[in-house]
């Protein structure tokens, strides 16, 4: 297949990732594509962008989530996303919340972070419009054993092409025999063990406990996991996943905080928790779960927002964070967006699931010199 010979979105495509399948049963048998692998023209590698210590061919990828396994970095990777990000690991296997885990709802259009405390609501199918296409994310963080990832990794590091690099994204969790600060230190060490060249942490989970959650909030917090971290997979950059803060203020703490940590780069957003009802007002996702995390489309305008407002305080505070990305990105003109705001690297989760062909579409439009 040509690049000329993309196939058009339409509602009826199914994603990659199958929504009626548990998380194990995509991670053994997914991705879900029967599409063909457009060809690809690469630009010269002096057009090539530096992105932590590595050339890249270009400055859009996959943020941690949607690839699960060395298959679906794989075909990320063929289908043009020159940065993808393994799915987040620990330091031991983790079960998957059970079913449901995506659902479509219906926001009423793009969310106001100002309002998230109002309800989403279940809807029956996904919007007919890509833009508009907003999906639940509740996971818990499932994680396959060290044994599998050992094997796994390395696999994945395989499939990429050169102008290409994986990050590998990981998590703190509670456990008897280390603190949390020391667990996330060892799931990062286990990366590293692994073959990550890059490590992300993900300080900014929102369907898991409040202590794990929000970790990204506190400047303290954020300095002594980070600076661990930092240390203990030296010379690998770091990366740390957030949300949306409370303040810019709040935002410029937790960024200096970062960058006297020696972490190198900062990725937001995370999705936008809110509660999600059904058609009777119960949470659609069952009683323990009444908020879960919105993807798609509708969050674009907030991680937009906060994309501008931390290159801003990049610049002023001269920081030197390396800036990704994320949130909303559905069609092809929405990468330029983030890098219009200020990004310097964009990425797509539930864009890339809907439409697998959506780095192919953007690569189409960029000129080769």
């Amino acid at each position: 297949m040509t690049s000329r010979e993309i196939p058009p979105w339409h509602p009826g495509i199914p994603p990659i990732y199958d929504i009626q399948k548990t998380y194990d049963e995509n991670a053994a048998n997914g991705p879900f594509f029967s599409g063909e692998v457009p060809e690809r023209k690469w630009p010269p590698e002096e057009q090539w962008t530096d992105f932590l210590g590595y050339p890249v061919a270009s400055r859009i990828g996959v943020p941690a989530g949607p690839l699960l396994t060395s298959s679906w970095i794989a075909l990320a990777a063929a289908l043009g996303y020159d940065i993808p990000i393994y799915k987040t690991i620990r330091t031991q296997a983790h079960p998957s919340h059970p079913l449901p885990n995506m659902v479509y709802v219906d926001t009423q259009g793009m969310i106001d972070p100002a309002r998230r405390m109002e309800p989403a609501r279940l809807a029956s199918s996904p919007s007919p419009q890509i833009n508009d296409l907003a999906v639940t994310n509740s996971f818990g963080m499932p994680s396959k054993s060290p044994s599998f990832l050992h094997e796994d990794i390395p696999k994945a590091n395989a499939s990429l092409k050169k102008g290409q690099v994986m990050v590998v994204s990981v998590v703190g969790t509670q456990r008897s025999g280390a603190t949390f600060l020391e667990d996330f230190v060892d799931s990062a060490l286990l990366a590293k063990e692994c073959g990550a060249k890059i490590i992300e942490a993900n300080f900014s989970c929102p369907n898991v406990d409040k202590s794990a959650g929000c970790l990204y909030m506190s400047p303290t917090t954020v300095f002594d996991i980070g600076s661990a971290i930092v240390k203990a997979i030296h010379p690998i950059p770091l990366i740390i996943k957030v949300g949306l803060f409370a303040s810019p203020d709040q935002m410029r703490d937790v960024m200096v905080a970062a960058t006297k940590a020696k972490i190198r780069s900062i990725a937001g957003i995370n999705t936008i928790s809110m509660r999600v009802l059904d058609p009777s007002g119960n949470p659609a996702l069952g009683a323990a779960r009444e908020t879960s995390g919105i993807c798609g489309g509708p969050i674009r305008n907030a991680a937009l927002e906060f994309i501008q407002t931390a290159a801003k305080i990049n610049r002023k505070e001269k920081l030197g964070l390396t800036l990704i990305g994320v949130g909303g990105i559905t069609a092809p003109e929405h990468f330029n967006l983030f890098f219009d705001a200020g990004a310097d690297i964009a990425m797509s989760a539930t864009g890339m699931m809907w439409d697998p062909y959506l780095a192919a579409r953007y690569h189409q439009t960029q000129p080769l010199r």
